[in-house]
This record gives C-alpha cells, sequence and structure tokens, in this order.
C-alpha cells in the first residue's frame, strides 16, 4: 500500500522537526534535480525551494549561478559566539539519473511505502538536506543561535565531478567561507551491525583519491579478413586485462587500522594488522565498499573501437577508474604503466586528492556524544569513503571536513547498494534517529 502523508502512519508518533524534515525529503525527491553528466544538469528549481523554505522563516539565501541553470545556494546562521571559526554544513542538491521502468515505484514520486522514503535522492543526499533544513527551520522559529557560526551551502553538480558546484565556488567565491575551519556533509555517522547486533556507526573521516585514465592503443588499421599483427584492439585487450585481474597490495591508513580494531573488539575476532581482510565479512554489505579502502584499485570501466564489422581499426581505447589511498597516488599511476607497458597512452580525464583527516578533538567529541545520547550502546568509528565527497574542494581552503549524516539502519538493509540504485529508499525511523541526533550535534559542537 502506498501512503504518501506521514500523518497516515499511525505507528510514528512525529515531532515537528522530525515531520517537517520527513515531509522536506518527500518534497525535494518530487523536484527531479537530475545530473546528466558533462554539464547536462539544472538545479534552478531546487535552488529556487530551498531558498523559498529558508525564507519562509526569515533566513536570507543566495543563489550563485555558476552556469545557466547550475545553482548553488548559500545562507549563513550566526552563532552565539562570532569569535569561534565558523563551521560548513553542506549538501549537493543535484541527484543521478533513475530509470522508472527499472523502478518498482514512480523514482520521483517521494511515496512512502514499507516504512521508507522511495526515490532517487531519498539516500543521496536529500535525506540530509532536509534534516539541515529542518533544524535550521526550527531554530529559526524558536529564535535560538547555535554555538558557532554556520555556512549553510546547497551545491551543485557533486554527482558529475562538482565543476559547476563546490570546485567553481571554492575557485570564484571562496570568502563565502570566510572563518570556518571544519565541515560536515554527506556519508558518515549511519549504523553498520556486527556480531551479536552490536551497532557501529561510522563516520567518514578519509577518501580515497580519484584518477580516470584514458587508454588508447594505436595500431594499422586493415580488412578484418587479412592478418594483422598490430591490431589496436588486441593490444588494448591485453592491457585492460592485466589492469582488471591485478591483485593489489594491500595498504592500511590509520582510518582504516582503527575501524578494524573496533570490528575486532565487537564481534571478539582476531585482528592481525598484516591482513585485515578476514574481518571484511564482519562488516556484511558494507564490506564491499570497505573492502576497497584496503587497497588501490583500478576498473576498466568503458571500451571504444570500430565502426564496421570487417574493419580493423587504427585505434582502441578504454577508460579505467583509479582510486589511490592517501599517499599512494604515484603507487597507482606506476603500477598501472607497468601493467600496460610502454606503447599505450595515457590521458587523465579526472584527477582528484584523496583526503584523511584526524579521528579527534572537539567535533569528533560533539559528533559521537550525539550519537551515543540517541544510542548509549552505539560504537562510533571512523572510518574511508572509496568515493569522495565536496569535502575534497573545501579543503583546498584548509577546511578539514567529516562525512557525518546519521541514519540508525536496519541491520538487513544493504544501504551501499541504495546509492546510485534501483529502488533507492531511506527508512523513515533512521532520519527520525538522524535528526535528533545532528540537531544535538549542531547545538554542542
Amino acid at each position: 500500500m502506498m501512503i504518501e502523508r506521514i500523518d497516515e502512519l499511525a505507528s510514528f508518533s512525529l515531532s515537528d522537526l522530525e515531520r517537517d524534515a520527513i515531509t522536506l525529503c518527500q518534497e525535494m525527491i518530487r523536484i527531479p534535480s537530475v545530473n546528466y553528466g558533462d554539464g547536462k544538469g539544472n538545479e534552478i528549481e531546487i535552488a529556487n525551494f530551498v531558498v523559498a523554505k529558508l525564507f519562509e522563516v526569515g533566513i536570507t539565501a543566495r543563489i550563485y549561478e555558476s552556469a545557466p541553470g547550475r545553482c548553488n545556494v548559500v545562507a549563513n546562521i550566526d552563532g552565539s559566539d562570532m569569535t569561534r571559526a565558523g563551521l560548513v554544513v553542506h549538501g549537493h542538491i543535484d541527484v543521478v539519473p533513475a530509470h522508472a521502468e527499472d523502478w518498482t515505484i514512480d523514482p520521483f514520486s517521494g511515496d512512502v511505502k514499507d516504512g521508507m522514503i522511495w526515490g532517487r535522492g531519498a539516500v543521496d543526499m536529500k535525506n540530509m538536506n532536509a534534516m539541515i533544513l529542518a533544524i535550521v527551520r526550527k531554530w529559526a522559529r524558536t529564535g535560538y543561535k547555535p554555538p558557532r557560526r554556520i555556512v549553510l551551502v546547497f551545491f551543485a553538480d557533486e554527482e558529475a565531478g562538482s565543476i559547476y558546484g563546490s570546485r567553481w565556488m571554492v575557485k570564484e567565491h571562496p570568502e563565502v567561507f570566510d572563518g570556518c575551519n571544519e565541515a560536515i556533509s554527506e556519508v558518515g555517522g549511519f549504523s553498520v551491525t556486527v556480531g551479536e547486533n552490536k551497532r557501529l556507526y561510522l563516520i567518514e573521516a578519509a577518501q580515497k583519491g580519484i584518477h580516470w585514465m584514458k587508454l588508447t592503443a594505436h595500431g594499422r588499421a586493415g580488412h578484418g579478413s587479412m592478418m594483422n599483427d598490430e591490431n589496436a584492439i588486441t593490444a588494448l585487450s591485453l592491457a585492460i586485462a592485466k589492469i582488471g585481474s591485478h591483485i593489489w597490495p594491500q595498504r592500511y591508513s590509520k582510518s582504516v587500522k582503527t575501524l578494524f580494531q573496533y570490528v575486532a573488539q565487537a564481534t571478539g575476532k582476531p585482528y592481525e594488522e598484516s591482513d585485515l581482510r578476514p574481518l571484511l565479512p564482519e562488516l556484511g554489505s558494507a564490506g564491499r565498499m570497505i573492502g576497497a579502502t584496503l587497497q588501490n584499485t583500478a576498473n576498466p570501466t568503458l571500451l571504444e573501437a570500430g565502426y564496421k564489422a570487417n574493419v580493423i581499426p587504427q585505434s582502441a581505447s578504454a577508460i579505467v577508474d583509479g582510486r589511490f589511498l592517501p599517499g599512494l597516488e604515484n603507487e597507482l599511476n606506476a603500477t598501472v604503466r607497468e601493467l600496460i607497458g610502454p606503447d599505450i597512452a595515457i590521458e587523465t580525464i579526472t584527477r582528484d586528492i584523496a583526503l584523511e583527516v584526524e579521528f579527534e578533538g572537539p567535533l569528533v567529541d560533539a559528533m559521537c556524544k550525539a550519537l551515543l545520547q540517541e544510542d548509549p550502546e552505539g560504537i562510533p568509528v571512523p572510518y574511508m569513503m572509496s568515493g569522495g565527497t565536496d569535502n575534497k574542494a573545501l579543503s583546498e581552503l584548509g577546511i578539514a571536513g567529516y562525512g557525518f549524516s546519521p541514519l540508525k539502519l536496519p541491520k538487513d538493509l544493504d544501504f551501499m547498494a541504495l546509492f546510485h540504485g534501483v529502488d533507492e529508499r531511506v527508512p523513515i525511523e533512521g532520519m527520525v534517529f538522524g535528526v535528533r541526533v545532528l540537531e544535538s550535534f549542531l547545538e554542542n559542537c
């Protein structure tokens, strides 16, 4: 049964804050702010929505348009102590495409089903955007001031490299972030159940770097019926097969080691720092993503060659998605070159840095305290994300960024599969937990 209105869910007793967060999430999902890549995106409708929702409670926001329709929204929330360094609280308002025929329900309906809000962006990351908006709207209505100044930013284009979003804002409008030294955003603070129902809350303290590369082999064009020992497709195929089947050495960062120490403690399993892979199954479905943070990776993702069945092409190309651990970019690049040999050309398509920040200090303490306040049995832990967020751009301004968009999740939910996946959805109970935690954190950080 489809239920569109939260007040039809008799099993939920919601505060005004929680109800506002859920309603805002539904409304934002219903605005299809799809980013198709290659500059083909448009955030203007959802940017106007955010501005209007802030204006309703007396908060003035400004839209920064980096290109026609590519919109970033900024609002400043004064703190009770304006001498303190500011905190950037940011999200992105674009989403990846969704093919409706693959979904159980309309991906832009924002409907409630099975206790969850369904739709593209429910997890990535309109749920967090809605929680942020609900909290500052509550503050404005009650006259509350957080302990420090907050720069509220909703970026464009995160799903296609942030060229029109955080990268543009940092380059063209760095003054927006003046006086800020820390930031929080997506993909952290969510629960993973291990062992005997022990909940780890993974706070993102590190991100792998990105090197997307185009590999091109050149050969001798000719008729498909003739012998050809300079076939570009053959050369390229051999090269990418070596990359795709390469076993990368294990390399463990500080965040990764700390996470697995907690996993071992929570499950009673041995911690062997020489090889952490035996602990991966304890993380369930999250182990697929966490496993990628134990080593560099390089995955062939696209192929392009030829134009006719009986013509051997002069060249063939492949795209490889390379991801490197903090401090190991050179190792990734050198290994790829060694695997493919000297005759395959490499062109960088996209490159971005790796990040790692300390899992300590007042900000981290405030995150942990807020989580434990709502779940006293929870265990806050750091983790490294295999992908990246807009915190990478902010790091160029010296801003230390964390992933903290808290959610308490069902044990059997394959959360990582929902990012960019079919039937993306977020549990209402998880959001209720999350907005409470986020409010407590922002009022005590």
